[in-house]
């Protein structure tokens, strides 16, 4: 179903990304050290990042990381609030209905920004519209684990187990309209497996259930299983991007296992209401982008199993509309839709 386009558009979907996180490496450094346009007294009280996913999963946890330096940064407290739910839609339609001053600020991923708008036959927002693009933070490969009980401990053997036993599977994903959500019925339709899909609200629920063996299978993100796959406590099956992770090097790739032409990474980034001013947006994503660039931030980004992705407004912006796109084709192709 969705096969031959994931194939064809492979090389192409690693390139956009690829250029994405280059832009920064090589001009999001120097954009984050040039002085920016001025600001007034931007900030001059908390600045609030609606992280539209639970504790635990990729974007708290990173976004976490980055908040000290932050706050030291603009000289005011960036305050997390997690507002989980509808693949994201229920985060950012907050942050779209606040005021466009950057006090209010949403980390989104994929699934928000670009696939919802293909898979809901009403949004809450216009993800072009109603959003102002600030930067992208990091790129976070996908993985395939399954509790240790499982029968199986390669690819080949989990698509053969699945096939044994049609729609008996269940594999838990990180919420409807996710990357993960995405990437695990592409996955099906690839390998020709039925599984039964458990949404979560965010990847660190889904990982969790898995270790506990409440789901047999999750696809879920780096940072909410790398430790519990270090630790044996969950089996690591495949990475769902296009080459391995230096985290985990002993675990392939879906297409290395079996599945050619598979690819899919998640991705997250930071977006405020549309209408902000530039030289606000400026600001932040200079201090967004001088975080990321720190050696220590970016060694504890790697551990958890993202990647440093900074981008200037205009390169995430043009980021974001390609994705859109992307998944445009294959959610129609997939006939996937959600209530």
């Amino acid at each position: 179903m969705a096969a031959p386009l994931a194939r064809g558009k492979s090389a192409r979907r690693r390139q956009l990304l690829l250029a994405a996180a280059g832009a920064a490496l090589t001009g999001g450094t120097a954009l984050a050290q040039a002085p920016s346009a001025p600001t007034g007294d931007f900030p001059n009280r908390p600045i609030r990042l609606v992280v539209t996913f639970p504790p635990g999963g990729s974007a708290d946890a990173v976004m976490r990381m980055l908040v000290p330096r932050l706050n030291e940064k603009l000289g005011q407290p960036v305050v997390i609030d997690n507002k989980p739910g509808a693949g994201g839609n229920v985060g950012l339609s907050l942050v779209a209905k606040t005021p466009a001053d950057g006090y209010t600020l949403g980390l989104g991923a994929a699934g928000a920004l670009t696939a919802n708008v293909s898979l809901y036959p009403q949004m809450p927002f216009d993800p072009v519209k109603d959003f102002k693009p600030v930067g992208m933070v990091a790129a976070t490969p996908f993985v395939i684990v399954g509790h240790p009980s499982i029968a199986a401990r390669t690819q080949r053997e989990l698509i053969a187990l699945a096939k044994a036993s049609p729609g008996t599977l269940s594999i838990g994903h990180g919420g409807n309209g996710t990357a993960m959500h995405l990437s695990a019925a592409l996955f099906a339709q690839m390998a020709d497996v039925k599984l039964v899909e458990v949404p979560y609200r965010g990847s660190g629920p889904a990982a969790l259930d898995a270790i506990a063996g409440q789901i047999p299978l999750a696809l879920v993100d780096l940072p909410a299983s790398l430790q519990q796959i270090r630790a044996g406590k969950l089996v690591a099956f495949a990475v769902t991007s296009a080459q391995r992770v230096p985290m985990l090097p002993e675990v392939p790739t879906v297409a290395e296992a079996g599945l050619a032409g598979y690819d899919s990474t998640g991705w997250f980034g930071v977006v405020a209401p549309a209408g902000t001013p530039a030289p606000v947006v400026a600001r932040l994503n200079a201090e967004i982008n001088a975080a990321l660039g720190d050696e220590q931030i970016r060694a504890s980004m790697r551990n958890l199993g993202a990647e440093p992705a900074p981008t200037s407004p205009e390169a995430f912006e043009a980021y974001i509309q390609s994705e859109t796109k992307k998944w445009a084709k294959v959610i129609q192709t997939a006939r996937i839709r959600l209530d």
